[in-house]
């Protein structure tokens, strides 16, 4: 099956493109956008050299149905999902961080903790913590968008100090933020999962706060499976992870970190075939749902004949 790494289409109406690590996200007039997820996949900052056939599809069916299942809480930008690779949305003002919020001690927070830190973007983490241990109540790390390079860890002081957000805007962000994320633990619970930690980016239209881009799916959050964690934590073992970290790890056993030197080792077809697979078990243990894989000789003129036909029926 034909992975889609590029994509340069040409929609009625179109008046910007914008490629990021894994999606290209279209503008359509002044209103709205076409997000196309390819099947591109990044690690360590670093987009790898072979895609993912059905890694795009995967993201994006997971995302529209959190969208979804959130929506009560607060307006999102979806409007319409054309094609399984392809959202259709509100173009929103993006607020310049990305509210992240950790029910666990694990990956960046860990990584600070083990180093001494007690306290990450202002907020302070208790004395005496082990790795993946729960959090006595969620905390919210915010980090800022950086164009380029690296996000970086930003108090919410900072952020209302420097006047990236305004206080009141900023308050509304975090309750938000734990609204969602309480509504993707419960979800995932029910899933035997544990949603550790994850991301969402907001937005503005017409004064509103929407909530953007994806939610609660493999690349954007951590997941442990429930089952076994609590003996896992005792004995100080690895907690069995449902995130795109299986990826990450075998980069690591092969001596790659991104760093500057370093080389992406050989992505077998073997190897592509192993991540498709784990990301189609990502998805069905998420969801709970059987994944159906969008067939089609040309995906391309797929896309483009469904996000065109959508594109005309919001006219």
């Amino acid at each position: 099956m034909e992975a889609i790494v590029k994509t340069d289409f040409n929609f009625p109406g179109q008046t910007g493109h914008y490629v990021g690590k894994v999606r290209d996200v279209y503008s359509i007039g002044n209103g709205y956008l076409v997000m196309v997820v390819s099947d591109r996949i990044s690690a360590f900052d670093v987009v790898l050299p072979k895609g993912i056939p059905f890694k795009g599809q995967v993201l994006n069916q997971i995302a529209a149905k959190f969208l979804d299942a959130t929506a009560d809480i607060l307006p999102n930008w979806k409007i319409a999902v054309p094609d399984p690779m392809v959202t259709v949305g509100h173009k929103c003002e993006p607020f310049k961080v990305e509210m992240v919020i950790r029910g666990y001690l694990s990956g960046h927070a860990w990584r600070e903790y083990k180093a001494g830190k007690r306290t990450i973007c202002g907020v302070e983490m208790p004395e005496g913590m082990v790795e993946n241990q729960k959090f006595p109540e969620p905390i919210i790390t915010p980090t800022t968008k950086a164009d380029e390079g690296h996000d970086e860890d930003i108090s919410k002081e900072e952020i209302i100090a420097r006047g990236i957000v305004s206080r009141e805007d900023y308050e509304q962000l975090e309750a938000y933020t734990r609204a969602i994320f309480n509504r993707g633990t419960e979800m995932a619970a029910k899933m035997g999962l544990i949603l550790v930690d994850t991301k969402y980016e907001f937005g503005k239209k017409d004064g509103k706060i929407y909530l953007m881009d994806e939610i609660h799916t493999p690349d954007s959050s951590r997941y442990f499976y429930s089952e076994g964690y609590n003996e896992r934590l005792a004995k100080g073992e690895k907690q069995k992870q449902l995130s795109k970290e299986f990826v990450r790890e075998w980069l690591m056993a092969n001596g790659f970190q991104g760093q500057e030197g370093q080389t992406v080792p050989e992505m077998t077809e073997e190897i592509v075939n192993g991540i498709t697979d784990r990301y189609i078990e990502l998805y069905e243990n998420i969801t709970g749902e059987k994944f159906v894989k969008a067939e089609g000789d040309d995906i391309t003129s797929r896309i483009e004949k469904n996000v065109t036909e959508c594109l005309a029926s919001l006219k």
